[in-house]
Parts: C-alpha cells; structure tokens; sequence
C-alpha cells in the first residue's frame, strides 16, 4: 500500500478504535493484554502513534511505556486518539521517500504508518474483547497484518529484540495459511524462519484455512485455533502459537 493508502486506513481503524472504547468503563480488563486495563491500551495506541511521528521528524527514541502514557478524560479519548493519528499522518506524507530509524534499519516514514496501522488493528480487536463489541477489518488490512507479521518474524533482527521467537528455528518444518485466495507459505529452517507467497506446488506438515480476518486474530492470539480449519500437525500449529505471542 502507498503511503496515501496507508495514512487513510490509520485514520479510519484509529476512528474504529475510538468508537469502540468510547463509553466504556476504563478499568476494564483486556483479556488479550492481561496486565492492562482498558484506560492503559488506549494510553498505548495515541502514545505510540506520537513516538512513531517523533522518530520520522527527529530520529530514534526509547520505546515508551505503556503504563506512563495519560489519555485524558475518556470523554476526550477520541479526540486524542484521533490527534495522534493525524499527526503520524502528516508527519510520514510530509517525509516522503525520506529514510527514517526503524529496528529494522532505515526505511521510508511509511514503514511507521504501516506498523502502527497493524499495531492499531489487533489492539482494536482487544478492544472489542474487552467491551464486547464486534470487530471486522477490511480483506487487504488482514492481508497485510499477516504479511506485516512473517516479514517481521523471518528478519533476523527479531529474535535479538524477542529471544523467544528463536524458539520458531526448526528442521524444515512447514505451516500454509490460506483464505482460499490468499496464501502464505511459512518454513522453519535451522537459521529461522522464511516464507513465501508462491504456494501452487506446497506440500505442507499443517494448514490453517479460514477468512483472512479469523487467520489474522489466530494468528496474534485473539482468537481460539479452533476459529480456523486445521488440516495436518495441530501440535505443530500450537507451538508456533506459543511462541509468537505478541
């Protein structure tokens, strides 16, 4: 997605977000984020979106804490949220093709729309846990949570910031995820772990199938396994679940 794309899908699932917290009491707990209660992920999403806009204007930064972020009054949440979005928005159009700090080396500023794009997507479905309200997320935002997700995953930067994520290396073992019109082929090699879109001739150990918005939420432990079907090594499958929780 190009930047312009990127910027307008951050402001409408920060908006999504916004709505869904409003109203709803700050001291609940969000069981995907067990240590935090409602008022902290919101603190979180407009934090974070702030730290990314400060890294493309003035370079890197510590990683903020989530517990030290002060939203406001939950009545002046949205607009907040909705501050943050826009600034990170501008900030990334106005640099352009312009290189920026990322852990991943530089990068366009849009690397930071992205991020906080898809961050902002599984912390919406949190949200939705939490409050029990429906969640849904375009096909193509899914899409590229996932996709977002392995290039992360198969960077070998990963694991210095994670070490758990070591724990993924194995010995050629195979896991395709598909929607039916999307797929995505993941191998566990001895170095780490790579994947690939080119699945025609895929022979795999397991299969997880479903809607690209249920593989997403399996995939980021918001959802049970069982909400996808699975064909193959369901212990397989589990244990690359234990050990990629975000």
């Amino acid at each position: 997605m190009d930047t312009t794309r990127l910027a307008e899908a951050l402001l409408d699932r920060t908006a999504a977000f916004a709505a869904t917290v409003t109203g709803a009491d700050p001291a609940t707990r969000v069981p995907t984020c067990p240590d935090w209660p409602l008022r902290v992920l919101v603190g979180h999403i407009g934090q974070a979106h702030r730290w990314s806009a400060g890294i493309v204007r003035s370079g890197p930064s510590p990683v903020p804490d989530p517990l030290d972020a002060d939203p406001g009054s939950p009545g002046n949440w949205a607009d907040w949220l909705r501050q943050g979005a826009e600034d990170l928005a501008k900030t990334a159009r106005d640099a352009g093709d312009t290189p920026v700090w990322t852990f991943f080396g530089e990068q366009p500023a849009k690397f930071w729309l992205r991020r906080m794009l898809n961050d902002t997507t599984v912390h919406h479905a949190d949200a939705a846990l939490a409050t029990g309200t429906s969640f849904e997320v375009a096909p193509d935002l899914a899409e590229d949570v996932i996709t977002e997700w392995l290039e992360m995953l198969a960077n070998p930067v990963t694991a210095s910031l994670k070490p758990a994520f070591a724990e993924l290396r194995g010995t050629g073992q195979t896991l395709l995820l598909t929607d039916g019109d999307h797929s995505w082929l993941v191998t566990r090699e001895p170095g780490g772990v790579s994947w690939t879109r080119d699945t025609a001739t895929a022979a795999t150990d397991v299969t997880l199938a479903g809607r690209t918005q249920d593989l997403l939420l399996v995939l980021t432990r918001r959802a049970p396994l069982d909400d996808v079907t699975l064909t193959g090594d369901r212990a397989l499958a589990e244990h690359w679940l234990a050990r990629t929780a975000a």
